[in-house]
């Protein structure tokens, strides 16, 4: 007999909270569509488990040492038994000759599964925090029965077989000779209760597949493959059951002119060889719209010039940004004509004739970072 409270986690002294907690953590880590078809079985083990020790009947039957979820394999637990528990034992198999009563009626009403959906996001977004429509493919309640299966929301009626015991009692041939034991009635499957005229939409479940558009918010800040969660955004449960959760992978899509570092966004300009030499005044296009920024006099390849407080919205903080970082690549020009030609031979003469070789080293040398451009300057001023 499978250990339902090793399957959920708990302890045999655990309160109802603490089972329905557990279940509901153990259901999200094995559910099919979030840990992936390889862990139904496991998912299965966890519903089972939770079916049993939700019900105070099929609990006190489990403890008793009698599995109702395999009422024919009956047997005993490991721990021992006393009179009570013999009472349990022998009212599973002899119709409640010894007090112990049966399983009890399976309830229509289920909790719904959580359910799994992305959602693809751009870069501003992120930045400052917005909403993102996800469209998702699953159960939902029926509008025209309102979950109770029934045509016109009627309420189920009362199995004739059973009596409303959800279970029916037979005997069968054991080696200690006849026996009483009990079933699931095959007419209401267990439910004790039938729906003489079940809606036409949802064959009685309470319940239709449906396809609906989500209003997702993100909150500014949020990084690449995080999770989101919306309660109860999930899937209806049978007989028209609470809603499980939506969870939503968020995806961040790719910017044309920015990339993103932490809460710092990178960008690369390009600008001629003579603005790097004496410095200009220019524009760029940000998500703040656009900004000025200034090449200062003699800039070198690869420097930044950094504008504070225009990049990511810093998670859960009170709107505090990081900053929009940019990069300076500087053209150099691959055809001269011979008046700037001239020019630079003359600079060279004027400036570089005596060198002999490449300095080399593992870090730049000092006062290096805007020697040739400042000497360019120099002589062209």
């Amino acid at each position: 007999m499978a250990d339902y409270y090793e399957v959920l986690g708990v302890d045999r002294s655990a309160s109802d909270d603490d089972i329905k907690k557990a279940y509901r953590k153990m259901s999200r880590k094995y559910h099919p569509d979030l840990a992936g078809p390889e862990f139904e079985e496991q998912y299965k083990e966890v519903n089972n488990a939770y079916e049993v020790l939700s019900d105070p009947e099929k609990r006190r039957m489990y403890d008793a040492g009698v599995d109702p979820n395999n009422p024919n394999a009956g047997g005993f637990s490991g721990g021992g038994f006393g009179m009570g528990d013999m009472g349990d034992i022998f009212g599973q198999f002899f119709g409640g000759a010894f007090g112990g009563g049966g399983q009890g009626p399976i309830p229509r009403t289920q909790p719904g599964r959580d359910a799994l959906a992305s959602a693809s996001v751009d870069l501003k977004t992120v930045v400052f925090g917005g909403t993102a429509h996800v469209k998702i493919n699953t159960f939902g309640l029926c509008q025209e029965c309102g979950g109770s299966g029934a045509v016109g929301g009627a309420q189920p009626a009362t199995c004739p077989d059973c009596h409303g015991q959800g279970y029916m009692q037979k005997v069968v041939r054991t080696m200690l000779g006849q026996m009483m034991t009990s079933a699931p009635c095959e007419r209401c499957e267990g439910h004790g209760t039938i729906i003489p005229n079940p809606c036409p939409s949802c064959m009685g479940h309470g319940r239709v597949r449906t396809t609906r558009t989500v209003g997702v918010t993100i909150p500014a800040g949020i990084s690449d493959n995080s999770r989101l969660r919306l309660a109860n955004q999930g899937e209806v449960g049978e007989g028209g059951g609470a809603a499980g959760d939506l969870y939503i992978d968020v995806r961040i899509k790719a910017d044309k002119q920015y990339t993103r570092n932490g809460d710092d966004l990178h960008c690369w300009i390009q600008v001629p060889m003579t603005w790097a030499v004496l410095g200009h005044d220019l524009q760029i296009e940000t998500f703040d719209g656009t900004q000025n920024v200034t090449i200062p006099a003699g800039c070198q390849p690869e420097d930044t010039v950094t504008l504070k407080g225009l990049g990511v919205t810093r998670l859960r903080s009170n709107g505090e940004r990081g900053d929009l970082v940019a990069h300076v690549a500087v053209r150099i020009p691959t055809k001269l004509s011979d008046e700037e030609r001239d020019l630079i031979e003359r600079f060279e003469a004027s400036h570089d004739a005596d060198a002999t070789h490449v300095a080399q080293s593992s870090r730049p040398a000092a006062g290096a970072k805007k020697g040739f451009f400042s000497k360019l300057k120099d002589a062209l001023s």
